[in-house]
């Protein structure tokens, strides 16, 4: 049976412990807070690049571009890019595992696969598992910011430009409320130009004039739009991660609490023991005595 001492010491541990997991959860709380406005901030810039390509669809019947389909002008997709986003540290949930999980489906689907690994945690599992990688960005997970994004799809955009991959996706985890988040993987090029265009016949389509043409122009639109999606999914997974750190810290405080009133009982039960066992001893001490007088002055 343990003492009181190490029952003490170990309430004192747990105490520390659930210390550390309180400030992990206010700390993810403010970034979950920070990211989600940020990207609220952005959105409108990115919905109206999303608005000039559905214009562009809209004034020129038919465009032959490398990154819509069904007119790619490329062939079948044998080469695939997984821009894959993990957090740079665990204690996050399943976070983390999800996300791999998708990757090594992804793997087992295609025959040539190419992985982008963002965060730590990514790039150690493939690592560990001997999974090549293309390409790690260091320091993006846990700081998403638009340079980091733009930085990202120049390097894939260059890699699809010059065939050296066919298709490219995003495995990233998608926050859609405090309560689900789910592990979405998306095909960001090339993309289907039906999502583009607009069914309704009663909206007015004003003319516009491209310079030097409607296919440069959509190509220039298309990196400030790819960008925007993948700082989008870089501050979803963000989000996400810290939704998951702030449910497992959350989880963990409460196990602690519990862990701390059965370890305070046992305290007690303890202590209680130990001061009965020394009131027995005085109480048996005290009638040896009154035995030893009563024997002296017979």
């Amino acid at each position: 049976m343990a003492t009181t001492r190490e029952i003490k010491n170990r309430i004192n541990s747990v105490k520390n412990t659930q210390k550390i997991t309180s400030a992990m959860y206010l700390i993810s709380s403010t970034k979950l807070r920070k990211a989600k406005g940020e990207l609220e901030r952005t959105r409108p810039y990115f919905n109206q690049i999303e608005n000039e390509i559905k214009r562009i669809f809209q004034d020129v019947d038919r465009i032959r571009s490398e990154y819509f389909y069904p007119e790619t002008g490329r062939k079948a997709a044998e080469t695939y890019a997984y821009l894959v986003i993990t957090a740079d540290k665990g204690l996050a949930g399943g976070y983390n595992h999800n996300v791999l999980k998708a990757a090594e489906e992804a793997m087992a689907k295609h025959k040539k696969v190419k992985f982008y690994v963002v965060g730590e945690y990514g790039r150690h599992y493939f690592m560990k598992h001997n999974i090549p990688i293309a390409k790690t960005f260091l320091y993006t997970a846990q700081n998403p910011t638009f340079h980091r994004a733009r930085e990202i799809c120049s390097l894939l955009l260059t890699e699809y430009e010059e065939k050296r991959v066919d298709e490219i996706r995003v495995i990233y985890s998608d926050m859609q409320n405090e309560l689900v988040c789910n592990v979405r993987t998306d095909r960001i090029l090339p993309l289907e130009r039906r999502k583009f265009t607009v069914t309704d016949e009663k909206v007015d389509r004003p003319y516009f004039k491209f310079d030097p043409s409607a296919e440069q122009v959509l190509a220039n639109i298309m990196r400030s739009y790819i960008s925007g999606y993948i700082y989008g999914a870089l501050v979803s997974s963000f989000s996400a991660e810290q939704n998951a750190r702030m449910t497992a810290m959350d989880a963990a405080n409460k196990n602690a609490e519990e862990l701390l009133a059965k370890l305070s009982v046992e305290y007690n039960r303890v202590r209680q023991a130990a001061i009965t066992q020394e009131i027995t001893e005085v109480a048996a001490g005290a009638k040896a005595q009154r035995r030893k007088k009563k024997k002296e002055n017979a």
